[in-house]
């Protein structure tokens, strides 16, 4: 688990250091004079040395995770120059957040269609204990486990609703849901790691090159029935209230083979794609 260590203050070290610096080095100009002022100035610059080496300089959102000779001894998250034992080994860590563009892949939906999808997504490290030490490269891992995310989010759902019209949720409409079902799927895979997913998104969705045109026309021939459905529904409505407004006001009187004409004719006017061409009858009813 991650632990939080609060190291003192490096600038004083840093001045002892410089002190020590300047010591060793002034005792070497007089080392001529006395034997003794060699080991003074050696004495002096290695402990300088030492010093500075167990100085760190944290920026803002970052870290530096110490480590005791192959022990994890804490993680260092506050900005400044700090002061810490010089045996440390120090690794930076990054806590800022991430954008991961990931590419488009080419998979199968449920119902086996070819598409192509790709996300974005939004990290960045929570733990910095588990992004060190629990994987090998915490960077390559985000980008192989959110691979694996889109390719599993794809495999569980259909593209739309075309051959599957009971189906609950689609990756076409399904917008805020598929994202959250993506985004929870990727806290799963990357939270061994110490990675915290802010935001995952859908950037791209499409059938597959092989069968968008296939599909395509099949969308604008749903699309065209739906809307025939629609014009027929809405003919027969106005025939049948025209019928009965006739009837009602005792216009004119009609047997069942001239009901018949007149639904006809009124379809064909109703559901044409063109206007329709009148024709005049300058005799009877029955002619």
């Amino acid at each position: 688990m991650e632990k939080i260590v609060k190291p003192t203050s490096g600038f004083l070290a840093l001045v002892v250091a410089f002190l020590s610096l300047a010591a060793g080095i002034y005792c070497f100009t007089r080392a001529e004079e006395n034997g003794w002022m060699v080991a003074g100035g050696v004495t002096g610059i290695v402990v300088g040395v030492f010093i500075l080496k167990g100085l760190m300089i944290v920026n803002p959102y970052h870290s530096r995770v110490l480590n005791f000779f192959g022990k994890y001894a804490g993680t260092v998250k506050d900005n400044g120059l700090f002061f810490v034992n010089p045996f440390y080994m120090t690794h930076k860590v990054s806590l800022r957040k991430e954008n991961l563009q990931g590419q488009t892949l080419k998979v199968n939906d449920i119902m086996g269609n070819p598409i192509e999808i790709g996300a974005v997504i939004v990290w960045q490290v929570g733990d910095t204990f588990k992004a060190t030490y629990e994987v090998e490269d915490y960077m390559e891992y985000v980008k192989v486990q959110s691979e694996a995310a889109v390719r599993h989010l794809a495999n569980s759902f259909p593209y739309d609703n075309l051959e599957d019209e009971h189906a609950n949720i689609t990756l076409r409409d399904g917008g805020d849901k598929v994202n959250g079902i993506l985004e929870q799927e990727l806290s799963d895979r990357l939270a061994p790691a110490g990675i915290q997913v802010r935001e995952a998104r859908i950037s791209h969705l499409a059938y597959a090159q092989e069968i968008a045109g296939a599909m395509l026309q099949r969308q604008q021939a749903t699309a065209i029935v739906a809307a025939r459905t629609k014009i027929v529904e809405g003919a027969v409505g106005m025939v049948d209230m025209a019928l009965e407004m006739l009837s009602k006001k005792n216009i004119v009187e009609l047997d069942e083979e001239k009901k018949a004409a007149m639904v006809s004719n009124l379809m064909v006017v109703l559901c044409g794609e063109r206007g329709a061409q009148p024709v005049l009858n300058t005799g009877t009813l029955y002619q």
